[in-house]
C-alpha cells in the first residue's frame, strides 16, 4: 500500500517524466551505496551500454564477459562494435572464474585490445574482486560491474558495485526491488556521471545559458513514478536482504537428495537474487520444470550459456563443449520461487514436491 501511495501521488502531481523523484532515488542509492553518484536509466541493459560508450569502448576493442550470464551483459558489448571474450564460470559460485582470466588475456590474439572485464555477480553472489581488480590492474583495464542481481551484496565490507568505473544495476520485477523496468549506474567520477547524464537525455547538456544538443544521445531516463516505487522499497531494503538469507537457508536445510542435484555455494555477502540448483545430468531440466508446474509451482531455468545461444554460436563458431560450466549451468540450472514473503512452510512443498518428482524420474 505504501508503494502504491506514493506512485499514486506522483501521477496526481503531473510530473511524470524524470524529476525530483529521480533525483532523490539517485541521491539516496548513492547514499546506500557509499559511492560518489548515481545515474538514474531505462533499464541495467541501458546502465551498460551507456557505461561502455561513455568510457570509449566500441569498434576494435575487446571486453571480458563471463560464459554464463543473461544475453544482455554480452549484448552492450556487441551493441557498441566491440568484441566480447567470453570466460568460463565456476560451478559453486555461477560467477566467472577469475582464475582463467589472466590466461584469457594472455592467449587471446585476435586484432581487437582488450579494453574492460565485465565480472557479474550472478544472482547477487559477490565475484572475486580481489583477483579480477588485480588483473585490471596488471593489464590497465577497465571494470564496468554486472550487479544487475546484487544491489545489497557485499563483498570485503564494500558494496558490490562500487569497485569499478561503474557498477550497474537493475530494477526488473525479477530483481528484490523494482520499479517496473529500470536501472542504474554507480560511479566515483563526476565528469563521468555527467557524461552519463548528457548520453541519457538526448545529448542535452545543460548550464547557466540553457542547453544544447552536444552529442547524438539516447533516451533513456527513469520516470518519477518509477522512481517513487524504488524509493519507498528502498526504505525496506535491508530487512528484504536478511529474510532472502534467511531463506536460502531454510532450502538449503531441506534439499537434501545431493545425489539428484549441486547447491550455490554460500558466499559472504551474497544478496540472493535467485536461488538456483544446478541438477544431475541424469535429469531433463526441461521435464523437471514441467512437472513442477503441473504441482502449481513455478521454476525456470536461472541464466543462459552464451556461447550455446545461435547468435553467438554462429557468429563466433562456438561449441557447446568450449565452455563446459557455463554449458552445464544453462542446461541444469533450475531457479527455484525465492521472495521475501515466501514462508518456510511453502519452502517445504517446494522441496518435497522436488522430492518426490526426481525419484520418479
Amino acid at each position: 500500500n505504501e508503494e502504491i501511495e506514493a506512485v499514486k501521488n506522483v501521477l496526481l502531481s503531473g510530473q511524470l517524466v524524470h524529476g525530483e523523484e529521480c533525483t532523490l532515488f539517485e541521491k539516496e542509492l548513492a547514499e546506500y551505496l557509499n559511492c560518489e553518484d548515481v545515474v538514474l536509466v531505462s533499464s541495467c541493459t541501458a546502465a551498460l551500454h551507456l557505461s561502455l560508450i561513455a568510457l570509449g569502448i566500441g569498434k576494435g576493442d575487446a571486453v571480458i564477459v563471463p560464459a554464463f550470464t543473461f544475453p544482455a551483459t554480452v549484448n552492450a558489448v556487441e551493441l557498441v562494435g566491440a568484441r566480447p571474450i567470453l570466460v568460463d564460470v565456476s560451478l559453486d559460485t555461477y560467477d566467472i572464474d577469475a582464475t582463467k582470466i589472466e590466461a584469457t588475456i594472455k592467449n587471446w590474439h585476435g586484432s581487437e585490445k582488450i579494453k574492460a572485464i565485465i565480472p557479474v555477480h550472478e544472482f547477487g553472489c559477490p565475484a572475486d574482486m580481489t583477483e579480477i581488480m588485480r588483473i585490471a590492474d596488471k593489464y590497465s583495464l577497465l571494470i564496468i560491474e554486472d550487479a544487475a542481481c546484487a544491489l545489497g551484496s557485499v563483498y570485503n565490507g564494500k558494496k558490490i558495485g562500487t569497485f569499478g568505473s561503474a557498477g550497474c544495476f537493475s530494477f526488473h520485477p525479477r530483481k528484490a526491488i523494482t520499479t517496473g523496468e529500470g536501472g542504474a549506474i554507480a560511479v566515483n567520477d563526476k565528469k563521468l556521471s555527467a557524461k552519463l547524464r548528457v548520453l541519457r537525455n538526448h545529448g542535452i547538456k545543460y548550464d547557466d545559458n540553457g542547453s544544447d544538443f552536444v552529442l547524438p544521445g539516447y533516451n533513456y531516463r527513469m520516470t518519477n513514478f518509477q522512481a517513487a516505487l524504488g524509493r519507498t522499497q528502498l526504505k525496506k531494503f535491508d530487512n528484504w536482504l536478511e529474510i532472502r538469507r534467511d531463506l536460502q537457508k531454510v532450502y538449503r536445510k531441506n534439499l537434501q537428495q545431493k545425489n539428484y542435484y549441486k547447491l550455490p555455494k554460500d558466499v559472504n555477502g551474497h544478496s540472493w537474487q535467485t536461488f538456483m540448483i544446478c541438477l544431475d545430468e541424469k535429469f531433463d531440466r526441461n521435464v523437471i520444470i514441467k512437472k513442477m508446474r503441473i504441482n502449481n509451482i513455478e521454476t525456470n531455468l536461472g541464466a543462459q550459456a552464451l556461447h550455446c545461444l545461435k547468435y553467438y554460436k554462429d557468429k563466433y563458431g562456438y561449441s557447446d563443449e568450449d565452455y563446459p560450466n557455463a554449458a552445464n549451468l544453462y542446461k541444469q540450472g533450475i531457479a527455484l520461487p525465492f521472495y521475501q514473503d515466501l514462508s518456510e512452510n511453502e519452502i517445504n512443498i517446494v522441496n518435497e514436491t522436488m522430492a518426490t518428482i526426481l525419484k520418479d524420474c
